[in-house]
């Protein structure tokens, strides 16, 4: 009997262990030791920032502190969070490589996503309702037109726009800045049918593309309260993380991601164009050019954030060793350190920076964690993030993270 009462109470661990996310595996075998588990209740706002970030900010720029008051204000600035600017919204978004070939509607929805986090922004900082209906607008438009994403981009658009539409939902809607319930079931339907089909199973393009789908699918399913969906998430991100960013302790090799179908080290060091990693930090897509590295390692430091904010501090695990060397790693070039012999040899024999430092202006998350929270030393991250400021951000998905992120001790 004892027998057999062990046995049920091991079954019924078991099945709960599985209802809240499973641990990841390594290719090898060998688990991270991470969950996917969704909280069981969701904080909101919760996609990036939280209530208590926002109101830091909120005084910051109040009292015209710096940097947050210059930042606040270049955001501002900016055509897209302009008071005149339009939605441009399309029924079917239709992405080819580099959004050409076709590129319809891509950069128009990106934008638009970007502009209503740029309002939303606005509305929760200053209170002026006129930025909180500029944000609804948006989203209203684009709720009630979007039918599908088509062409061979149509998952990483997917994840670009729906990155930034999470965001600004969040803010909006739980913040009293009048949107309807009529208008908020529209968005939750747009996000729920239209967004979240296109990127919840992943991708075996470059790592940046799954990274981004699997933020936006992070934040979506924040807005959604949608557990099994978050756990799906996260356990994509949980096997992406540490085939894009290099540990010396992962062995002369990089690991692979989970659905690659990579048997071999060399295949990963083709996949990788890099024979040799002396290094911590470099990244699967260091030697294609700097610009893709800095979205993908993007992508890892906001799921990092807004799973801090639910709940699981994953700045303290492997994922934030990771985000740490990544960013430190690239951020010395950035300022100028001469490339070493051994690095890219595959690809051109030197890297691509890029547009220069301004490629590069995704620092700002990842190092108010690990420097501000966690007091981790990041010379050269602290030098790049200090310069870059107040930083833009790009069109695609980042924006505005000096004011949302630098110095941000709220919690």
């Amino acid at each position: 009997m004892c027998l057999k009462l062990g046995f049920l109470s091991f079954a019924l661990s078991s099945l709960l262990l599985l209802a809240h996310g499973s641990p990841v595996e390594s290719p090898s075998g060998t688990s991270h030791h991470l969950y996917a588990r969704a909280p069981a209740t969701f904080t909101h706002p919760g996609v990036l920032v939280n209530k208590a970030q926002l109101d830091f900010v909120k005084t910051k720029v109040a009292t015209r502190a710096q940097p947050w008051y210059d930042a606040y204000n270049a955001m501002l600035a900016d055509p897209l969070a302009s008071s005149t600017r339009s939605p441009r919204p399309f029924q079917t978004v239709a992405c080819g490589s580099g959004s050409e070939n076709p590129g319809d509607g891509c950069h128009e929805e990106r934008e638009d996503a970007l502009a209503a986090y740029a309002n939303a922004l606005a509305w929760y900082i200053s209170g002026t309702q006129s930025y909180a209906s500029k944000a609804i607008s948006y989203m209203n438009a684009w709720a009630r037109n979007i039918k599908d994403h088509t062409a061979s981009n149509a998952p990483l658009q997917t994840g670009w726009s729906g990155a930034s539409w999470a965001r600004a939902a969040e803010i909006i809607r739980y913040s009293n800045a009048g949107w309807s319930s009529s208008d908020i079931t529209a968005f939750e339907n747009m996000l729920r049918n239209v967004y979240l089909p296109k990127i919840i199973g992943g991708s075996n393009a470059n790592g940046n593309w799954e990274l981004v789908m699997m933020e936006a699918a992070q934040g979506i399913s924040v807005f959604l309260n949608d557990a099994s969906s978050y756990d799906k998430a996260m356990n994509k991100f949980f096997g992406r993380a540490p085939a894009y960013v290099y540990l010396t302790s992962d062995g002369s090799c990089p690991k692979a991601a989970p659905s690659s179908g990579f048997t071999s080290c060399s295949q990963v060091q083709s996949y990788w164009e890099q024979d040799t990693f002396p290094e911590n930090g470099i990244a699967q897509e260091t030697c294609r050019d700097f610009r893709h590295t800095g979205y993908g390692i993007a992508s890892m430091s906001h799921i990092a954030e807004t799973s801090k904010i639910q709940g699981s501090d994953l700045w303290t695990t492997d994922v934030g060793t990771r985000i740490r060397y990544a960013l430190g790693f690239h951020s010395k070039f950035e300022l100028g350190a001469p490339v070493p012999s051994w690095l890219c040899v595959n690809h051109r024999g030197s890297v691509d920076l890029g547009n220069g430092k301004q490629d590069f202006e995704i620092t700002e998350v990842g190092y108010n964690a690990l420097n501000g929270r966690l007091g981790i030393s990041m010379t050269n991250t602290g030098t790049l993030t200090e310069q870059n400021r107040p930083a833009r951000g790009n069109t695609l998905f980042v924006g505005w993270e000096t004011l949302t992120h630098a110095s941000n001790s709220a919690f």
